[in-house]
């Protein structure tokens, strides 16, 4: 267990590092390949081909084991990596940064659905504090080594770490990892995949684009998704799974809190810089007290978890604490040390919600749509993250009148402006939460299993 253990850490560590390493380098990137207009389509790529392989992945874990699911997420986010190392134009460097997504999207998704196979619900609790600490790690870490190679050896070295790291993870999971041969033998639905993946990328695209044009795709995307999943043997995202609240509750708590939460901490660092006259590293540090309040009530609920077999209460509590935390980041004008308390408040709550939903999702479901569960989770809340990113930014450009949130030389009068319009717009956010609240309070309290589903299909 302990070196399967290593290997879906390190797996994780992977896909949420490679997000947060690339911040400080994307600069250095566009100047070197010459396309700093085209800095935009780097996340996009990236994201959009995660977000789409998310589902994916799930179902195709179900259907062929997540074991060689995995492996094959490792090699080609590797391979990806290795690629954006050699690339010479910034065509090639976006393309081969949606390679390394269609591998990221699957690392997090297969340690996450594997750690559902291997370990019991009633167990479970225990280790969602490990997987907090692989993405503290990450946000905290990742642009300091992003920050370190640019200013160093240069940003082609970011991704030299991916290989060894790549490596260590596929051997310790090909050793280790025993698991049974799914039972499962429906078609993979193809039709679902591509339907769903156009409905992912109106979303992405209205995120990053702020075109409300995109929101057409997203919609015949959805609807054509709807149908063909009428069709479909085994729908790639199965709505019958949605007709249990024990699953649809935690699922559309997810999508809440990605709508709210990264809606408001996309923008949080600009605020900081612009309104509250930070640097650029104080305004990343404030983010680390929201981070910090992750991991700490992740790894509290988590044991609590396991030594009571009972969850309802946490995303409950959650919820409140979040709503309370965006609802005073209403105040933020009154200086860094109110807004630390808000994003402290903040992520106290989210800690007690994020991965608790995951667990919920799973404990609902058979063994069968253990992946799918899984991944629509994760893939409703990357989801509703995108959305969020752009209402928020929608209407913090609305009510400021400012369309960049550069900090580089604005005069006063403007700071002035963005100061007193993006406090109310992150409060805006509150309600949302007391919505999550609401449902958390209709999710059905079922007993966490005592039986991991390996040891219940040898």
């Amino acid at each position: 267990m302990g070196l399967v253990l290593a290997g879906l850490m390190l797996a994780m560590l992977l896909g949420a590092l490679d997000q947060t390493v690339m911040a400080p380098a994307l600069p250095a990137i566009a100047g070197s390949l010459g396309g700093l207009d085209r800095m935009p389509a780097v996340v996009t790529a990236y994201l959009v081909a995660a977000t789409i392989a998310m589902p994916v992945y799930g179902k195709l874990g179900d259907r062929y084991g997540r074991k060689p699911t995995m492996q094959a997420a490792v090699v080609i986010f590797v391979t990806g990596a290795v690629l954006c190392a050699l690339a010479t134009s910034m065509p090639q460097f976006i393309a081969f940064r949606a390679i390394q997504g269609l591998g990221g999207g699957g690392l997090v998704i297969g340690a996450q659905a594997i750690i559902g196979e291997i370990v019991s619900p009633r167990e479970r609790g225990r280790y969602l504090g490990l997987f907090g600490a692989a993405y503290i790690v990450a946000a905290v870490g990742g642009p300091l080594v992003g920050g370190f190679f640019v200013d160093g050896p240069g940003w082609r070295w970011i991704f030299a770490l991916y290989p060894p790291l790549g490596l260590l993870t596929l051997v310790l999971l090909s050793v280790a990892l025993k698991l049974p041969r799914p039972r499962t033998k429906a078609p993979l639905d193809v039709a679902g995949a591509v339907t769903l993946g156009v409905a992912v990328v109106g979303v992405v695209m209205v995120g990053e684009s702020g075109n409300p044009a995109y929101l057409a795709l997203a919609a015949l995307g959805g609807v054509a998704w709807l149908v063909s999943a009428r069709f479909a043997a085994d729908p790639i995202l199965p709505p019958r799974l949605f007709r249990d609240r024990a699953f649809a509750v935690p699922v559309l708590i997810s999508l809440i809190i990605g709508f709210a939460l990264f809606g408001t901490i996309t923008y949080l660092p600009a605020y900081a810089q612009i309104a509250l006259h930070t640097s650029a590293t104080q305004a990343g540090l404030l983010v680390t007290a929201l981070m910090g309040g992750v991991l700490l009530t992740a790894v509290v609920s988590g044991r609590l978890i396991t030594r009571t077999g009972t969850y309802k209460p946490y995303p409950i509590a959650g919820t409140a604490l979040a709503a309370a935390g965006l609802g005073l980041m209403g105040l933020a004008a009154a200086g860094p040390t109110v807004l630390v308390l808000a994003l402290l408040l903040t992520g106290l709550g989210v800690g007690l919600v994020m991965q608790v939903m995951v667990l919920a999702a799973q404990n609902a479901v058979e063994y069968a749509d253990l992946g799918t569960a899984t991944s629509s989770v994760t893939f409703l809340r990357q989801i509703g993250a995108s959305a969020g990113v752009a209402l928020v930014g929608a209407l913090i450009t609305l009510r400021s009148g400012i369309s960049s949130t550069s900090p580089a030389n604005l005069p006063e009068v403007v700071r002035g402006q963005f100061a007193a319009a993006v406090p109310p717009v992150f409060a805006a956010m509150a309600p949302l939460l007391l919505v999550a609240f609401l449902l958390a309070l209709a999710l059905p309290a079922r007993p966490l299993r005592t039986t991991a589903h390996v040891e219940e299909n040898r």
